[in-house]
């Protein structure tokens, strides 16, 4: 019996969320609730209370809140962290006497049962806990006390012993005995809000010159910051800013022998110029790069920068940390491989070292040295292929000194690899998104995200496009394709981001055979006519307006899907935590025909009166409709407009104006509902 305390009488269970066993914690941002619930119960029928203890990982002194009794043994209780950072949460049960007594009581009387003696009994746990209140409330527990006592007839002692001033006053003075505490502490990481809610554009620094045949620099990055500002992008991302490796330089189209001046790829890192604390020269100078980021927050914009750990064969690491990298049996050193693929130009680091402490410090503080010039926002390139445990202890430790810090896993990959890396703690994720061409298996994945643990530890940033990946619907689907991906997106996910210009000019010619595009930048410098603009680009300006000023759409999770009798048609709402902001979004999935149908609204997630008209206000059109009910008509073309995103409100509001050039707008999208 030793360690068993056979006082405790509640049990404790089934507490979520709870990851692998309070081995990692879950996720959320400054100000967002944190739902916890539990199965808790006791032996026999006394009455069970329970309550949430939490507080900040540097503070002593714990908060609570009481748990609410759902039923059936279900208790749930909220809490919402103020401050980034590790906070810890457990939760404590007992047996709450003096309620149990309460209930008892008032079952005598109302069964005409003689209650002399249970007065007393009240009375007698009146008198103990006086003993540990305070000053003034003993002076009131006292008058029951004497109250209870007396010659106070039955009536009105349950009247008196069960008042709200009683049990108020006993809840706040009882000394809890005989506590089970759950035998976890579980933890909660809060970042920052824009871990949440992010809008990315990604372009490569060496293609923004505005003048043909000269390679971009950050000054040239500098003066794309209103176009992309005005468009509504709040990070920008640039690819590696390096040195880049002159030994086996690849050439256009992935190439294996590079022209001369063929600039080779930003991925093969290093050159007798420097490494990953170093820049490449034909962008400019440390001190440019440091004035890029501070005009990028000027205008409301936070940099990105690609931490890729890889290393060209020049990389100065070769040379001077050999025992990082494997060697092969003829001296040369092992390049990366992805059969049938072969990448000579890059060397992957051996995390096998023997040297793996002083290679995992040296890792970090490349972090380090980037933090330091102003960057707080990292895009991790594959880091699948890199050890579990050391982004595990490289991300706390930065985190542990810049909480600010955002890290985005780029890895498409098996779909438990992709969970370890949000569990151990990547602020956000790419995700399958690119793959979902259907509305049914948008449907499913959507609903695994937010609706199972994943909703815990996986925050989704959603890309249509990336420089490597160019997906069929945008290969095939054009104008149209790319409206819908993009709207698709920015709507399903808090999180998401492009990779431009080539999305806001519908670029969509693949290499043959592949999901890549043709004369990809990734091996060239292109010239771009920055000051180009396109409906995809004048698409993509207005659903970030709509991100901006609709709460609903600045989280992924509160979602819901809708039927539909065409398969074809997505249907699906959002709304914000009060439920004052509400979204229906209906897309046709089809980018080459006209989709029409019946759509169902999901009315009781939205909190509408069954059989009431309501308005839907259409953000991209300016177009309003009454609809009533759950089943509503559309019609979808997507040569004009491919989704439709609803605001619902107020019936008797006024017509509006469109934002978009009238010959955008579809002639007849949606009728009304009679």
């Amino acid at each position: 019996m030793e360690g068993l305390d056979g006082t405790h009488r509640v049990i404790i269970e089934n507490v979520k969320p709870e990851l692998n066993c309070g081995q990692y914690p879950v996720k959320r941002v400054v100000g967002e609730e944190l739902t916890i619930t539990a199965d808790i119960f006791g032996d026999g029928h006394d009455e069970v209370k329970a309550a949430i203890f939490y507080r900040h990982g540097r503070k002593k002194n714990w908060n609570q809140v009481p748990m609410q009794f759902l039923g059936n043994d279900h208790w749930q209780a909220t809490f919402i962290p103020d401050a980034m950072g590790i906070w810890e949460y457990t939760i404590q049960g007992w047996i709450d006497h003096f309620y149990t007594w309460q209930k008892g009581l008032r079952k005598k009387y109302e069964a005409n049962q003689d209650i002399t003696v249970e007065l007393q009994i009240g009375a007698q746990m009146l008198e103990e806990a006086a003993t540990t209140a305070k000053a003034g409330q003993q002076k009131r527990i006292h008058k029951w006390i004497q109250q209870l006592r007396g010659n106070i007839s039955a009536a009105d002692g349950v009247e008196l012993a069960t008042s709200k001033d009683v049990s108020e006053l006993m809840h706040a003075c009882c000394e809890r005995k005989n506590v089970t505490t759950y035998q976890k502490i579980l933890r909660v990481d809060v970042e920052r809000h824009k871990a949440l809610f992010s809008t990315w554009y990604e372009f490569f620094p060496r293609s923004a010159s505005q003048e043909e045949n000269r390679h971009g620099t950050f000054q040239d990055c500098v003066k794309l910051l209103p176009r992309i500002a005005e468009m509504g992008f709040d990070t920008i991302y640039l690819p590696p800013i390096h040195p880049i490796g002159r030994a086996f330089r690849k050439g256009k189209n992935n190439s294996v022998t590079a022209e001369p001046g063929e600039p080779g790829s930003p991925w093969a890192i290093g050159a007798e110029e420097g490494g990953h604390k170093a820049i490449l020269p034909e962008l400019g100078t440390l001190d440019d790069f440091r004035y890029f980021v501070h005009q990028a927050r000027e205008h409301g914009i936070e940099v990105a920068l690609d931490f890729a750990i890889q290393c060209s064969p020049d990389h100065p690491y070769v040379k001077e940390h050999p025992q990082w990298f494997k060697w092969r049996p003829d001296g040369t050193v092992q390049y990366a491989e992805n059969p049938p693929k072969k990448y000579q130009d890059v060397l992957p680091v051996n995390f096998e070292t023997e040297d793996w402490q002083n290679l995992w410090q040296e890792l970090k503080s490349i972090v380090l040295h980037w933090i330091d010039q102003g960057v707080y926002i990292f895009r991790v390139d594959n880091p699948h292929t890199k050890t579990f445990h050391f982004w595990e202890w490289m991300i706390r430790e930065v985190r542990a000194q810049h909480p600010q810090v955002i890290f985005l896993a780029e890895a498409f990959t098996r779909p438990r690899v992709m969970e370890r890396l949000g569990k151990i703690g990547f602020t956000q994720s790419y995700t399958y998104f690119t793959w979902r061409n259907t509305p049914q298996e948008m449907r499913e994945y959507l609903t695994e995200l937010t609706q199972t643990d994943m909703r815990e530890y996986y925050r989704p940033n959603f890309w249509p496009n990336t420089p490597d990946i160019l997906p069929e619907v945008l290969q095939n689907g054009g104008e149209p394709a790319h409206i819908m991906r993009v709207i698709l997106a920015a709507t399903l996910s808090s999180n998401y981001g492009l990779y431009c210009p080539v999305y806001e000019f519908s670029m969509g010619t693949p290499y043959p055979g592949k999901e890549e595009y043709i004369d990809s930048e990734k091996y060239e410098v292109k010239h771009w006519d920055w000051g180009k603009k396109t409906k995809v680009s004048e698409v993509i300006t207005l659903i970030n307006k709509i991100r901006k000023v609709n709460p609903a759409l600045q989280t992924t999770w509160n979602i819901a899907f809708g039927d539909t009798d065409n398969p074809q048609l997505l249907c699906f709402a959002k709304w914000d935590s009060a439920k004052r902001n509400k979204i229906i979004v209906v897309a046709n999935m089809d980018p080459y025909h006209t989709q029409a149908g019946w759509v169902q609204v999901p009315i009781r997630e939205l909190q509408l009166p069954e059989g009431d008209q309501y308005m839907v206000h259409d953000l991209l059109t300016e177009h309003k409709y009454t609809w009533q009910n759950e089943w509503n008509y559309v019609e979808l073309r997507p040569h004009e407009m491919p989704v439709h995103v609803f605001r619902i409100e107020d019936a008797n509001a006024g017509m509006g104006h469109n934002n978009l050039d009238d010959t955008w707008l579809p002639t007849d999208q949606s009728t009304h509902h009679e």
